[in-house]
């Protein structure tokens, strides 16, 4: 398979973390997306670069064993399976099984879904509430190891959250994502009309992901279409250099945000590799995606991403100053795994160019 500036950039710098980076990174949601985008790599170049770094962090755990107690760190188990299932140490399927049993027995606060803080220290003050995140951190890991172990239980809680979570957080006419839903509250947060990107950008790179893992599964239908309007509603907020901004609709008011516009073009790659999207996402995503390579330089000496706002809750007073005033950094973790999803996806958007499937002359 050719390979192309971009996609090389994006190798060469996950190539310089893993070298450089201490493999015994937080078990939290960012170093999982890390982790798992690093696997993914892997798998796409018929390598085994990472699983050194990998098997390290889950050996880290083995010793050091993690609390499961929110939706955020149910997400290494998309480390630690991926491990098992290459090494077939036992003592990772051990890792895993902790976070499955949370995943199937934690207590649900609306319908089917967690909370999203779990019985975490910040979860016991937090108002009871889910999150948009949890798309990606409580709910990939279950369909993927569903599909592959024909777990029909874990196969309907992965598949129902898209509808119980657009069914809370989904603004009905405006299509985009608000960041939580308070439960004893009984309303979305932030009450004001604020979309926040990066949210907004886990629903669309985690969507298609879970479709790839649930067959013809009853909850499929309803999945793309919240899928796609989502999409048709996050189109007319990219910017004219490709990127998205923090606060969607606040533009020019906020700053562009990098982790949030890389996985926005991960997932609408991703879209149209699986027929769900037309090509007007694919000419959008190349721009987004493109937007996030070019912004990869050199500082100190090595490789930065930069440009990612820094973890965000919805803070329960002044929510748009909250998101505004969120800093910005290079090389969180969770950013550099949205632009690894990006980067993958781009290079096989490039196969089905060279192929004839989309048309070279509309990119």
């Amino acid at each position: 398979m050719e390979k192309h500036n971009e996609f090389d950039r994006v190798v060469q710098l996950a190539d310089e973390i893993t070298a450089t980076w201490d493999p015994k990174m937080k078990w939290m949601w960012g170093e999982a997306l890390l982790g798992y985008a690093l696997t993914k790599l892997d798998d796409h170049l018929g390598n085994d670069s990472y699983t050194d770094f990998l098997t390290a962090y889950c050996d880290y755990y083995v010793k050091n064993p993690p609390l499961v107690d929110q939706s955020d760190t149910a997400a290494p188990g998309l480390i630690t399976y991926a491990m098992y299932k290459k090494t077939k140490n036992p003592e990772y399927k051990q890792l895993t099984d902790r976070v499955l049993d949370y995943i199937v027995n934690t207590k649900r606060v609306l319908e089917d879904s967690p909370n999203h803080l779990g019985s975490s220290l910040i979860g016991k003050f937090y108002p009871r509430s889910i999150w948009v995140d949890s798309l990606m951190m409580f709910s990939v890991f279950p369909s993927l190891y569903a599909k592959e172990n024909k777990d029909a239980k874990l196969l309907d809680i992965a598949s129902r959250q898209p509808r119980i979570f657009s069914k809370y957080m989904q603004d009905p006419n405006d299509g985009l994502w608000y960041h939580s839903y308070w439960v004893k509250q009984k309303t979305h947060y932030p009450r004001k009309k604020l979309y926040w990107g990066r949210g907004n950008g886990w629903v669309i790179a985690a969507l298609p992901m879970i479709l790839d893992n649930i067959g013809e599964h009853v909850e499929r239908e309803a999945i793309i279409d919240i899928f796609k309007k989502t999409s048709e509603a996050l189109y007319p907020y990219q910017r004219d250099d490709g990127t998205f901004e923090t606060v969607l609709n606040r533009p020019g008011k906020t700053y562009r945000e990098l982790s949030a516009t890389a996985l926005i073009a991960a997932g609408w790659f991703h879209g149209c590799r699986i027929g769900v999207l037309d090509d007007k996402f694919r000419v959008a995503a190349r721009k987004a995606f493109k937007a996030c390579a070019s912004s990869i330089h050199e500082k100190n000496g090595k490789l930065v991403f930069p440009e990612i706002s820094a973890p965000t809750i919805p803070l329960p007073v002044f929510p748009y100053l909250g998101y505004k005033l969120t800093p910005k950094g290079d090389n969180w973790s969770y950013g550099l795994a949205a632009l690894i999803f990006a980067a993958i996806e781009y290079d096989q958007d490039l196969c089905f160019v060279k192929t004839g499937v989309a048309d070279e002359a509309q990119l």
